[in-house]
């Protein structure tokens, strides 16, 4: 998710406009980068080095940025499928404390640890089933998962707390949420329910909000397009805004989330 944003730096997204066929062929390529560089390197750190360093710095996402800029599209293995199980919640409190926190079943073992009553995560249907690669099982080892809770601060005070549920969809879609508040000031609510795409593969899926017109540009462009048969698709972003001592909030109209103040 971090690295998304860091090629999106690069980029003057408000100028290019929200949804615009260039904003999505920006966008669909900066999460094709971030893709591949989770299915390379990305996994248990007790197993694999993970380069965070590199998949994090600001010269790195410039280089991708510059890539992009000059037209190359970038390719996606894809294999796999999704399991669903997961929850987001992100929470303010009245002394400001702030978490943002997504519980994952993918596939879980079912244990419950007597008076707790929640599953473990588990995940375990997202390994990759060839040896020798960084996410394929092994005895012990923890898996990669792409929940992506976060907490954006802003002069050092939270200013966004942001997560959801969606498998491979949640990074993209933090991603484009966090960018939906910053670059395009819009309100928490209009940030999670605007019309999102996500690309985990050479295809760029797209919400079914996003006209035809502007989709026809980019399949222009020389890409495939997936247009989905759901008004609000990909993840499911549930989040608060904290600006100016007010707090406002806004759940996925797709899930059966709310936003609540108590």
């Amino acid at each position: 998710m971090i690295e998304i944003l860091h090629i999106l730096e690069n980029f003057d997204v408000r100028r290019l406009g929200h949804n615009s066929p260039e904003f999505i062929r920006v966008l669909a390529e900066a999460m094709k980068y971030a893709t591949s560089d989770k299915d390379r390197h990305v996994g248990d750190p007790a197993f694999v080095g993970v380069p965070l360093d590199r998949l994090l710095s600001k010269s790195y996402a410039r280089e991708l940025a510059g890539k992009i800029e000059s037209g190359e599209k970038a390719h996606v293995e894809r294999l796999g499928q999704e399991k669903h199980g997961t929850t987001h919640i992100s929470v303010v409190d009245g002394d400001g404390n702030v978490v943002s926190m997504t519980h994952s079943l993918g596939t879980p073992s079912g244990v419950i640890t007597e008076g707790l009553g929640f599953m473990y995560n588990g995940c375990m249907s997202v390994y990759d089933p060839r040896p020798g690669r960084t996410g394929s099982l092994a005895p012990g080892k923890a898996r990669f998962t792409s929940m992506s809770p976060t907490i954006v601060f802003k002069d050092d005070q939270p200013f966004i707390a942001i997560g959801a549920p969606g498998g491979t969809y949640i990074s993209g879609s933090v991603a484009q949420g966090i960018v939906n508040v910053i670059d395009f000031e819009m309100s928490m609510l209009e940030a999670v329910s605007a019309p999102r795409i996500s690309v985990t593969s050479d295809i760029i899926d797209i919400s079914n909000r996003i006209p035809r017109f502007v989709t026809r540009e980019v399949e222009a462009m020389g890409y495939r397009i997936a247009r989905s048969y759901q008004s609000y698709a990909f993840a499911g972003l549930h989040g608060i805004k904290l600006e100016d001592g007010r707090w406002s909030g806004g759940a996925d109209p797709q899930r059966d989330g709310m936003a609540l103040e108590v």
